[in-house]
């Protein structure tokens, strides 16, 4: 089993220190302590690695929070792997949603710039005569 401090963590993750510890205030990572030194274990690193993964993808703290518990609740992960592909098909709903209001706006932004753009080509064309 290996062992980590902080910093070791903090340059494997590219992350702050502090980033580490406020994770660690929450609950989401429990460290040895030897003294003032925090101990991290393989354990640590990799919850972690998903604390880092579910934050990139989108979810919340205390949504990252419960799908770690549900690991600890249950060793088999078979619950654990249902709830964590129920939110990632509703985040990605949610993606999917966002995208669209997107491709709209997009849209909307390539009218209206064609639209000033052929009115910029009338002004100039009338100025020039």
């Amino acid at each position: 089993m290996s062992e980590y401090t902080i910093s070791d963590l903090a340059r494997m993750y590219d992350i702050t220190t502090r980033t580490i510890r406020y994770y660690e205030e929450l609950g989401l990572l429990q460290p040895k302590r030897i003294g003032a030194r925090r101990i991290y274990s393989d354990r640590d690193r990799v919850r972690l690695k998903l604390i880092l993964r579910g934050r990139r993808l989108g979810f919340r703290l205390d949504e990252i929070r419960e799908m770690l518990e549900w690991y600890d609740l249950d060793p088999t992960e078979v619950y654990q792997l249902r709830e964590v592909i129920r939110k990632g098909d509703e985040k990605l709903a949610q993606i999917e949603e966002q995208i669209r209001e997107l491709q709209a706006v997009r849209e909307e932004l390539l009218e209206l710039r064609e639209q000033m753009q052929q009115l910029l080509e009338e002004k100039t064309r009338g100025g020039s005569t």
